[in-house]
């Protein structure tokens, strides 16, 4: 018989209840829990191994989101009819719970720990991915898995003017801002979201809020705790640690560690500097070192490395590169590059460097977005590369990872919040592969996919740039170091790793992620305004290589042209099992895409040439034109009978041209006249009302003769006595 579960609630606002409960599902994973909001749930479990694995040098989590077709009663259209690897859009939500876990765990544990999280039950109106945090912390809790602090993760968005903490699926989609927040009760860990060129104080009232409701979840997780009666946490191996090294260590490399790092060479120089100086320190240990004490020799050298460039930048003023703290590394730019892609721009900030693409489509580019609860279409897609050349580095390609992934992401939806709207007609492709790399190379994609957008004719409003913050801190004396376009060395040795984007006017996306206890929102003003300086810093260089859009796609890119038509003629254009408007694309070499909007059909032509273009348009203009009594057409011969000539004088409709309306000369017959495939001008003169046939004349087209001709029919005069009998 199943235990009794345990379980405890709160209240998210406006009557909106959410449940944990654990004791109940997956009694065998360290920790287990169900959370519930609605029809929506969650299954969260934590398992962690008691030891390390021999020789582990860090930190091994992995934190895996996962939604269930069957949560929404759907089955997966895939071969298989199974869930198969995770899709992006899991893999984002992954990203954001592991960012936020990640710095709970104490610095000297080594064990491998593994978070899953399952949607099992969707309701279509809660999101379910401002829950899942709230479930892996949850799940953290309730185990003796040793994590510092509890911590849980909200969505705050603002609609209408109104900040709404976990909105529901219709109300964010009428959001203009849009931001995940993780904390604990004390601190902020992670921020991600976007926003409609929101300002920087309006980011610290949606964190501020956030943090409010965060607090109450965290409350909650500790309610559940106390009632399981869970005190402690369990032991861990430690690893090994020797003095004697560690000093040796100090007085070895330090002040030669100090001489490379504010030297302000370059990435290679300094780490070809920083690898000779730690083989000098491994050599110095004699020809037959203990395995161990080299092992522990090259950790000590790395954490001496840390401390020291983190000290010089707090005590010195001096950056790894020779910048001021608040200086942007040279900017260098240029578009059209590329003669074949649709749009293409070179962005370089020191030794980071983007070529971005894009490519524009149609319809039927667009790309399928698939999860439990819905399927959408989406027309911007911005995909990022990062091969392995670009950090100097062999490795094998693969699949973009997570990272590449979410790089992606953070400037694809920078970038979206200026592209136009769903009545822009092409499918367009944003693809940045990145050359070079040495700190913030999404923030690089970017700024090269503005100007790519903008050099692709894409009708973009205002360029969008970004830039990569970093924070330096030190407990002792409180002192910190606000870094703008930090360098890959100064985000790995820094507390914080802080990417704004935006316009002039506002915030359009942020991420960011902490990795110590206790930022205040006065520094997180502090480093959103340095930010804001160095992204109009940015923006005046972006400016200055292209001023605006250009008004016209490239002439190799796809023409389009949109009409609109009666929603009655729709079944016309496209034709008996769509055999119409396939001859057309045949045809015109076109490719033609047909939606019903209300009470009109929308026709979208794509051609790589306008000729094509133009046939199309007409054909399809043919095909829904009502002919009018008096216009003139140019009619195609179709068929000759001893009567006349049966031609088609719009596409799809046929008229008679009678044989007595082809010339004002009587003919006896058809024979030399005309012949199939003919143009001919014609005139419509009538429409028989009752039978939709239409007549058509030549004749009329042409000059009357001013006298009769001879074979003309004579009429007989009413004469006195010619009266019939």
């Amino acid at each position: 018989m199943l235990a009794q579960p345990t379980n405890v609630s709160f209240d998210l606002g406006g009557g909106r209840t959410v449940s944990i409960e654990t004791g109940k599902l997956a009694r065998q994973a360290d920790g287990a829990v169900t959370i519930r909001q609605g029809n929506c749930i969650l299954l969260a479990t934590a398992v962690a191994n008691k030891q390390p694995k021999p020789g582990q040098e860090f930190f091994p989590l992995s934190v895996d989101y996962m939604e269930k077709f069957s949560s929404a009663g759907r089955i997966p259209g895939s071969f298989f009819k199974r869930e198969g690897r995770l899709s992006d859009y899991e893999v984002l939500i992954s990203r954001l719970v592991d960012r936020a876990l990640r710095p709970l765990f104490p610095e000297d544990y080594y064990c491998e720990v593994q978070v899953i999280i399952t949607l099992i039950s969707s309701d279509s109106e809660i999101m379910p991915d401002a829950l899942a945090c709230l479930a892996a912390s949850a799940a953290l809790a309730v185990s003796d898995i040793p994590i510092k602090e509890i911590i849980s993760e909200v969505r705050v968005a603002r609609v209408d003017g109104e900040f709404i903490v976990n909105p529901s699926r219709t109300q964010l989609s009428n959001a203009d801002m849009d931001f995940m927040v993780g904390a604990t009760d004390r601190n902020l860990m992670m921020v991600e979201g976007e926003s409609k060129e929101c300002s920087e104080e309006d980011l610290v009232k949606a964190l501020e809020i956030a943090h409010e409701a965060i607090k109450i979840q965290v409350k909650a997780q500790q309610e559940l705790r106390d009632k399981l009666g869970i005190t402690g946490k369990r032991d861990y191996e430690k690893p090994v640690q020797k003095e004697d090294i560690l000093e040796k260590v100090k007085s070895f490399a330090g002040q030669k560690i100090y001489e490379i790092s504010k030297s302000g060479t370059s990435k290679h120089e300094r780490s070809d500097a920083f690898s000779r100086l730690k083989e000098e320190l491994i050599a110095s240990f004699g020809e037959e070192p203990a395995e161990e004490d080299v092992k522990l020799a090259g950790k000590y050298y790395e954490d001496l490395q840390w401390e020291i460039v983190r000290n010089m930048i707090l005590d010195d003023n001096i950056r790894l590169d020779g910048r001021r703290l608040d200086e942007v590394r040279p900017l260098a730019m240029e578009t059209d590059i590329l003669p074949t892609p649709h749009g293409s721009a070179l962005f370089t900030r020191g030794e980071t460097q983007s070529l971005t693409t894009v490519t524009l489509g149609t319809p039927l580019d667009e790309l399928l977005v698939e999860s439990a609860a819905k399927s959408d279409y989406s027309k911007f897609i911005l995909h990022y590369n990062f091969p392995p050349f670009s950090t100097n580095e062999i490795k094998f390609l693969r699949a973009p990872g997570r990272r590449e992934v979410g790089h992606g992401n953070l400037a694809m939806r920078s970038l979206k919040q200026m592209m136009p709207g769903n009545d822009y007609p092409y499918t367009v492709r944003v693809v940045s592969d990145i050359l070079e790399s040495n700190g913030s190379s999404s923030m690089a994609t970017v700024c090269a996919g503005s100007l790519a957008l903008m050099d692709a004719g894409v009708p973009f409003p205002k360029h969008v740039s970004g830039v990569a913050m970093g924070l330096i801190t030190r407990s002792s004396d409180k002192k910190h170091a606000i870094l703008t376009d930090i360098l890959g060395d100064e985000d790995h040795l820094g507390d914080m790793d802080f990417k704004v984007t935006g316009t002039r006017e506002g915030i359009c996306g942020v991420q960011m992620d902490i990795k110590i206890d206790g930022l205040s929102m006065d520094t997180m003003r502090q480093a959103l305004e340095q930010a804001r300086e160095g992204r109009l810093h940015i923006l005046d260089a972006m400016y200055n290589c292209v001023a605006a859009a250009r008004e016209e796609v490239k002439p190799h890119a796809p023409r389009m042209e949109k009409l609109f038509i009666d929603k009655e003629f729709i079944g016309a254009v496209i034709g008996p099992q769509g055999k119409v408007i396939q001859e057309i694309q045949r045809s015109t070499g076109t490719t033609i895409n047909i939606e019903e909007v209300g009470t009109v059909g929308e026709v979208s032509i794509f051609s790589p040439a306008k000729e094509g273009l133009d046939k199309a348009v007409a054909w399809i203009k043919g095909i829904v034109a009502v002919p009018s009594v008096g216009e003139v057409y140019e009619a195609t011969v179709k068929g000759i009978k001893e009567f006349g000539a049966f031609v088609e004088f719009l596409p799809g409709k046929q008229g008679l041209l009678h044989i007595s309306e082809i010339s004002w000369k009587r003919l006896e017959s058809m024979e030399g006249v005309l012949k199939e495939g003919d143009t001919v001008k014609v005139k419509l003169i009538g429409v028989d009302h009752k039978t939709g046939k239409f007549k058509l004349s030549r004749k009329a087209l042409m000059p009357k003769p001013d006298f009769a001709p001879r074979n003309a029919p004579q009429q007989k005069e009413n004469r006195p006595g010619n009266e019939a009998n």
